[in-house]
């Protein structure tokens, strides 16, 4: 599969796009085809090394993908074929990612997949920083 790869600590435009192998199912992990991963400020950090982890190279960067689960575990609670949000630590920049179930939710049919990625964090910080930094009240 195709994935963007970190070699080493620098700006995006070190990234380089690498076949590299699918990965292998951990215990209570699923597998998901990426359909769509979000780019957020955390991503740019850790490729400079300059996150609050530094995974060791080579790592394929991106935390918060929507696709389609393609393979699960037999009592998994995301069988194949479910659409979910995943928030995984990293590996979102490629076609697939192992994720554990508990960082997946479900993807509502009425939403597309680059809203499904871009919902968990870019929502989050943005509500944070409206309600808890700007302190914006009701009707502003």
């Amino acid at each position: 599969m195709k994935a963007v790869v970190c070699r080493k600590w620098g700006p995006p435009s070190l990234l380089r796009v690498e076949n590299v192998p699918i990965p292998e199912l951990k215990k209570g992990e699923v597998l998901v085809s990426v359909k769509a991963c979000s780019v957020n400020f955390p991503d740019m950090l850790l490729v400079k090394g300059k996150y609050q982890f530094r995974p060791a190279f080579p790592f394929i960067p991106g935390s918060d993908v929507a696709g389609v689960v393609v393979k699960a575990h037999q009592d998994s609670m995301y069988p194949v074929g479910s659409r979910v949000v995943a928030m995984c630590p990293l590996g979102g920049f490629a076609e697939k990612v192992a994720c554990h179930e508990t960082r997946l939710v479900p993807l509502p049919d009425s939403m597309d997949f680059k809203t499904g990625a871009a919902s968990s964090m870019t929502y989050g910080t943005s509500y944070y920083a409206l309600k808890q930094r700007a302190l914006v009240k009701k009707g502003e």
